[in-house]
Protein backbone atom coordinates (compact mmCIF):
# COMPACT_ATOMS: atom_id res chain seq x y z
CA UNK A 1 0.00 0.00 0.00
CA UNK A 2 2.35 3.08 -1.46
CA UNK A 3 1.48 6.40 0.27
CA UNK A 4 -0.38 8.57 -2.06
CA UNK A 5 -0.16 11.92 -2.38
CA UNK A 6 -4.10 13.04 -2.83
CA UNK A 7 -4.99 15.52 -5.24
CA UNK A 8 -6.10 19.07 -4.18
CA UNK A 9 -9.30 19.85 -2.91
CA UNK A 10 -9.24 22.75 -5.09
CA UNK A 11 -7.43 24.35 -7.90
CA UNK A 12 -4.07 25.98 -7.51
CA UNK A 13 -5.05 29.56 -7.80
CA UNK A 14 -8.45 29.04 -5.61
CA UNK A 15 -6.90 30.58 -2.62
CA UNK A 16 -6.07 33.59 -4.27
CA UNK A 17 -5.47 36.62 -3.25
CA UNK A 18 -4.19 34.77 0.11
CA UNK A 19 -1.88 32.23 -1.17
CA UNK A 20 -1.18 32.17 -4.51
CA UNK A 21 -0.96 29.43 -7.18
CA UNK A 22 2.85 29.98 -7.60
CA UNK A 23 2.97 29.13 -3.60
CA UNK A 24 0.98 26.29 -4.22
CA UNK A 25 2.60 25.20 -6.80
CA UNK A 26 5.93 24.65 -5.09
CA UNK A 27 4.53 23.86 -1.90
CA UNK A 28 2.52 21.18 -2.68
CA UNK A 29 4.39 20.50 -6.32
CA UNK A 30 7.30 19.88 -4.77
CA UNK A 31 7.73 19.95 -0.85
CA UNK A 32 4.74 17.98 -0.15
CA UNK A 33 4.87 16.27 -3.42
CA UNK A 34 9.02 14.73 -2.38
CA UNK A 35 7.85 14.12 1.61
CA UNK A 36 5.59 11.04 -0.41
CA UNK A 37 8.38 9.68 -2.48
CA UNK A 38 10.68 10.07 0.00
CA UNK A 39 8.41 7.75 2.44
CA UNK A 40 7.60 5.50 -0.11
CA UNK A 41 11.43 4.92 -1.19
CA UNK A 42 11.67 4.09 3.01
CA UNK A 43 9.10 1.50 2.93
CA UNK A 44 9.78 -0.20 -0.14
CA UNK A 45 10.20 -3.85 0.65
CA UNK A 46 9.41 -3.87 3.95
CA UNK A 47 6.37 -4.66 5.93
CA UNK A 48 5.69 -0.86 6.54
CA UNK A 49 4.36 -0.82 2.73
CA UNK A 50 1.77 -2.77 3.84
CA UNK A 51 0.31 0.04 6.54
CA UNK A 52 -1.43 2.84 6.20
CA UNK A 53 -0.15 6.29 6.92
CA UNK A 54 -1.55 6.57 10.58
CA UNK A 55 0.31 2.88 11.84
CA UNK A 56 3.09 3.72 9.60
CA UNK A 57 3.93 7.37 11.64
CA UNK A 58 3.10 5.40 14.61
CA UNK A 59 5.11 2.84 14.49
CA UNK A 60 7.99 5.24 13.01
CA UNK A 61 7.65 7.64 15.86
CA UNK A 62 8.89 4.85 18.40
CA UNK A 63 12.15 3.69 16.45
CA UNK A 64 14.72 6.52 16.29
CA UNK A 65 16.06 4.02 13.48
CA UNK A 66 12.79 4.71 11.62
CA UNK A 67 13.83 9.03 12.27
CA UNK A 68 13.84 9.74 8.06
CA UNK A 69 10.97 7.82 7.46
CA UNK A 70 9.01 9.66 10.72
CA UNK A 71 10.14 12.73 9.58
CA UNK A 72 8.73 12.18 5.73
CA UNK A 73 5.53 10.38 6.62
CA UNK A 74 4.37 12.55 9.19
CA UNK A 75 4.79 15.48 6.79
CA UNK A 76 2.44 13.51 4.26
CA UNK A 77 -0.02 13.54 6.97
CA UNK A 78 0.44 16.81 8.28
CA UNK A 79 0.47 18.68 4.63
CA UNK A 80 -2.75 16.68 3.38
CA UNK A 81 -4.31 17.94 6.86
CA UNK A 82 -3.20 21.47 6.29
CA UNK A 83 -4.92 21.31 2.56
CA UNK A 84 -7.98 19.96 4.31
CA UNK A 85 -7.90 23.20 6.57
CA UNK A 86 -7.92 25.59 3.53
CA UNK A 87 -11.09 26.16 1.73
CA UNK A 88 -11.49 29.19 -0.67
CA UNK A 89 -15.15 29.77 0.45
CA UNK A 90 -15.15 31.56 3.29
CA UNK A 91 -17.01 30.00 5.77
CA UNK A 92 -19.33 30.92 9.05
CA UNK A 93 -18.72 28.51 12.13
CA UNK A 94 -21.15 26.12 12.88
CA UNK A 95 -23.25 26.38 15.84
CA UNK A 96 -21.75 23.73 18.03
CA UNK A 97 -18.32 24.05 17.77
CA UNK A 98 -18.90 27.85 18.10
CA UNK A 99 -20.49 27.30 20.81
CA UNK A 100 -16.86 24.97 22.16
CA UNK A 101 -14.89 28.11 20.84
CA UNK A 102 -16.71 30.56 23.36
CA UNK A 103 -16.04 28.06 25.79
CA UNK A 104 -12.69 27.34 25.73
CA UNK A 105 -11.51 30.62 24.76
CA UNK A 106 -13.56 33.36 25.87
CA UNK A 107 -14.80 34.04 22.16
CA UNK A 108 -14.39 33.30 18.61
CA UNK A 109 -11.76 36.00 18.40
CA UNK A 110 -10.13 35.07 21.47
CA UNK A 111 -9.38 31.59 19.52
CA UNK A 112 -8.05 33.66 16.57
CA UNK A 113 -5.60 35.77 18.43
CA UNK A 114 -4.82 32.59 20.48
CA UNK A 115 -4.12 30.85 17.16
CA UNK A 116 -2.20 33.59 15.57
CA UNK A 117 -0.26 33.98 18.71
CA UNK A 118 0.97 30.08 18.90
CA UNK A 119 1.58 29.93 14.86
CA UNK A 120 3.39 33.39 14.73
CA UNK A 121 5.65 32.42 18.16
CA UNK A 122 6.88 28.92 16.90
CA UNK A 123 9.97 29.01 16.44
CA UNK A 124 11.46 27.70 13.11
CA UNK A 125 9.84 25.35 11.35
CA UNK A 126 6.48 23.72 12.43
CA UNK A 127 3.02 23.98 12.65
CA UNK A 128 -0.23 24.94 15.28
CA UNK A 129 -2.85 23.08 15.50
CA UNK A 130 -6.46 23.27 16.79
CA UNK A 131 -7.30 20.28 18.72
CA UNK A 132 -9.97 18.76 20.62
CA UNK A 133 -9.18 16.27 23.77
CA UNK A 134 -10.92 13.22 25.01
CA UNK A 135 -13.32 14.99 26.46
CA UNK A 136 -14.04 17.55 23.43
CA UNK A 137 -12.52 20.09 25.05
CA UNK A 138 -10.68 22.98 22.45
CA UNK A 139 -7.30 23.44 22.75
CA UNK A 140 -4.41 24.74 20.36
CA UNK A 141 -0.63 23.12 20.33
CA UNK A 142 2.25 23.74 18.28
CA UNK A 143 4.46 21.11 16.87
CA UNK A 144 8.15 21.79 15.26
CA UNK A 145 9.43 20.25 12.28
CA UNK A 146 7.77 17.17 11.38
CA UNK A 147 6.24 16.31 15.03
CA UNK A 148 2.37 15.37 14.11
CA UNK A 149 -0.59 15.52 17.04
CA UNK A 150 -0.96 11.83 15.65
CA UNK A 151 1.03 10.37 18.40
CA UNK A 152 -0.93 12.52 20.86
CA UNK A 153 -3.35 9.93 21.68
CA UNK A 154 -5.37 12.69 23.57
CA UNK A 155 -5.45 14.86 20.59
CA UNK A 156 -7.82 14.99 17.93
CA UNK A 157 -6.88 17.77 15.24
CA UNK A 158 -9.14 20.12 13.50
CA UNK A 159 -7.38 22.27 12.11
CA UNK A 160 -3.60 23.15 11.08
CA UNK A 161 -1.62 26.27 10.01
CA UNK A 162 1.49 25.33 8.49
CA UNK A 163 4.88 27.89 9.37
CA UNK A 164 7.09 26.69 7.53
CA UNK A 165 8.95 29.65 5.63
CA UNK A 166 8.02 27.76 2.01
CA UNK A 167 4.08 27.90 3.08
CA UNK A 168 4.32 31.86 3.07
CA UNK A 169 7.75 33.25 1.59
CA UNK A 170 7.19 33.40 -1.85
CA UNK A 171 3.88 35.58 -1.53
CA UNK A 172 4.92 37.26 2.19
CA UNK A 173 8.28 36.85 2.40
CA UNK A 174 9.26 37.27 6.26
CA UNK A 175 6.17 38.41 7.32
CA UNK A 176 4.34 35.41 8.45
CA UNK A 177 1.95 37.47 10.76
CA UNK A 178 0.34 38.88 7.67
CA UNK A 179 0.12 35.48 6.33
CA UNK A 180 -1.31 34.22 9.16
CA UNK A 181 -3.59 37.28 9.67
CA UNK A 182 -4.42 36.30 6.21
CA UNK A 183 -5.28 32.38 6.49
CA UNK A 184 -7.20 32.89 9.59
CA UNK A 185 -9.27 35.78 8.84
CA UNK A 186 -10.26 34.26 5.45
CA UNK A 187 -9.40 30.18 4.44
CA UNK A 188 -9.81 27.92 7.07
CA UNK A 189 -12.42 25.18 6.66
CA UNK A 190 -14.63 25.57 9.47
CA UNK A 191 -17.19 22.90 7.64
CA UNK A 192 -14.50 19.82 8.20
CA UNK A 193 -13.15 21.16 11.86
CA UNK A 194 -16.89 20.66 12.70
CA UNK A 195 -17.14 17.63 11.65
CA UNK A 196 -13.99 16.38 13.03
CA UNK A 197 -16.00 18.07 16.10
CA UNK A 198 -18.94 16.21 16.18
CA UNK A 199 -17.57 12.80 15.09
CA UNK A 200 -16.95 11.27 18.82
Amino acid sequence: MAIQQPKLPYEMNALEPYISAKTIEFHYGKHHATYVKNANNLIEGTPLADLSLPKIILTAASDTVLKGLFNNAAQCFNHEFYWNSLTPKKQGIPSELEGALVRDFGSVEGFKKAFHAAALGQFGSGWAWLVADRDNRLEIITTGNAETPLTKPACRPLLCLDVWEHAYYLDYQNRRADYLTAVIDNLLNWDMAARIYKAT
